[in-house]
């Protein structure tokens, strides 16, 4: 969801100008570590601090980092992610906030052409946890899953950070993701911009998506279909 590896600049397009759209999103956090380093106190502070707002819309997304080996990452799929997921719409419910559950984003990783589902288990343990909660939910995983096996491995690799290895561009249509391998350092130097991979995303991927993620929240949420650019 951030700025520069995400969605997040895709998606904050999308809105009218009366709208402040905050990014809070930080790489490489687990629905664990982000609260345990502090990230989700501030956006707590935000909530509360609503000003003039006449409401305030909080998008909460884990599930990449999760999964991770790290111990400062890693949460039990069965028995701690799913209380995190709830504990973080709890908190913005009573902070005067209205939550929205999103499923994670796919990973674009294509396998004799069909799109490995990844991220299904925490897509599903998020919708069991909005369901049971009553709140809000984006289900962005199925949504994303369906158009990149629709458009195929070589056009989804569009949609990552550029430009594609050429070892990528050699093999794209087997139909089978393979490892990048980077022969140019400008390709892997992600001080600047995102580089190639099959998580994260360029500004084609961020404009595709953000526009995916927006539309989903005006069907998760039909009274703010006014706010967003366009018809």
């Amino acid at each position: 969801m951030t700025d520069k590896s995400g969605y997040g600049l895709g998606f904050c397009a999308q809105f009218r100008p009366e709208v402040t759209c905050v990014n809070a999103a930080r790489g490489g956090r687990s629905s664990k570590s982000y609260r345990v380093e502090g990230l989700w106190d501030k956006v707590m502070s935000q909530v509360a601090d609503r000003q003039e707002f006449q409401a305030t819309y909080v998008l909460i997304q884990f599930g990449h980092n999760d999964g991770s080996s790290k111990p400062e990452r890693h949460t039990n799929l069965e028995t701690e992610f799913p209380v995190n997921m709830r504990n973080y719409a709890r908190d913005v419910v009573k902070a005067g906030g209205i939550p929205v559950l999103v499923t994670p984003l796919t990973q674009r990783h294509f396998r004799n052409g069909h799109v490995n589902p990844d991220l299904l288990p925490w897509a599903t343990a998020t919708r069991l946890v909005a369901r049971s909660e009553g709140v809000a939910l984006m289900d962005l995983n199925a949504e994303s899953y369906s158009a990149v096996q629709a458009m195929g491995l070589p056009e989804s690799n569009t949609l990552a950070g550029q430009p594609i290895p050429q070892n990528i561009l050699d093999t794209q249509d087997t139909g089978t993701s393979v490892p990048a391998i980077f022969t140019d350092a400008s390709q892997a130097d992600s001080s600047v911009k995102q580089a190639f991979d099959y998580t994260h995303t360029g500004p084609k991927g961020s404009a595709f998506f953000g526009r995916m993620a927006a539309e989903l929240l005006v069907k998760a949420q039909p009274a703010l279909r006014v706010y967003f650019q366009g018809p």
